[in-house]
């Protein structure tokens, strides 16, 4: 065998080892997720009514029915139509409010830690009262004042968790910076952005993306409840929370408006918490 099929078989063989590895309870997480994605992506195309066409004739109809697999909600909307528009803003609102909370966080992160000083005590005097502040509470106080919309929920959202990033990104920071690499690249000349975002941050990714996966599924948790309070996806619009708020009047005579759901909530923040933990114990070498 020729030298370069050698390396192919050596890099087949270590991947195929590395994929053993992987617990069958992280593949199931995965698979679970990577569902949810394609049925937020293609919606459209896998809804079988629109979520919003009532049908008076069929309230009620249990799951099981041929044409309502999971049954009709107290108007005669297909739960699965909703249930499949649900998963899309639901996911939307978590992986934007997850994405802003990162980069809002790692920013400030990145600020303290080349400014110290003044800044870096502001930046960490804001994240002690951002932490010591009961987020649901202050959530609530500004879409009962300001309204609920989607811009204004995700952006929201988006400030939930920042202070944990800019404490990762902060700390990750000042120890990169007295490493050889970092002093190198800025004696040769290179500005402090540079240094962060081509040096710095790729170094630190992996410690910021569990921090990620770790977030996101509380994310989710936090617009189910303000959706199931009323006050986060507003109508003709649906969230998992608004699902699950609209059919606890129903829980009784129709609890699968609301357990389906419910159940998509508990297994999509398991399956991110599982993804998460596992990560975890691969990327810190401390952990080794």
């Amino acid at each position: 065998m020729t030298d370069r099929a050698l390396d192919t078989a050596a890099a087949s063989y270590g991947l195929r080892q590395r994929l053993a590895g992987v617990p069958v309870l992280v593949w199931i997480a995965l698979t679970w997720l990577i569902a949810m994605v394609a049925v937020a992506l293609l919606a459209d195309l896998v809804s079988p009514y629109s979520y919003t066409a009532p049908n008076l004739r069929n309230r009620l109809v249990a799951p099981g029915h041929p044409l309502h697999w999971l049954g009709t909600d107290e108007l005669g909307r297909d739960v699965l139509s909703r249930l499949i528009a649900s998963i899309r803003i639901s996911l939307l609102i978590a992986f934007g409010a997850s994405l802003m909370s990162a980069v809002v966080g790692t920013t400030l992160g990145f600020l303290a830690a080349y400014f110290r000083g003044f800044v870096e005590q502001l930046v960490l005097m804001l994240a002690d009262f951002q932490a010591s502040m009961p987020f649901l509470i202050m959530a609530l106080a500004v879409l009962a004042f300001f309204g609920s919309s989607l811009p204004l929920l995700i952006g929201l959202m988006g400030l939930f968790g920042w202070e944990r990033y800019a404490r990762i990104a902060r700390g990750l920071a000042i120890a990169a910076s007295a490493q050889g690499y970092a002093s190198a690249v800025t004696q040769l000349g290179a500005s402090p952005t540079r240094v962060y975002l081509k040096h710095i941050l790729p170094n630190i990714a992996s410690t910021l993306i569990v921090s990620m996966t770790l977030v996101f599924p509380e994310v989710i948790l936090l617009e189910s409840g303000l959706s199931f309070l009323g006050l986060g996806v507003q109508p003709p619009m649906t969230s998992l929370g608004n699902m699950v708020g609209y059919g606890r009047e129903y829980i009784t005579r129709a609890p699968w408006i609301m357990l389906a759901p419910a159940m998509t909530i508990v297994v999509t923040t398991l399956a991110v918490s599982i993804l998460g933990d596992w990560l975890r114990d691969r990327l810190d070498p401390t952990l080794r």
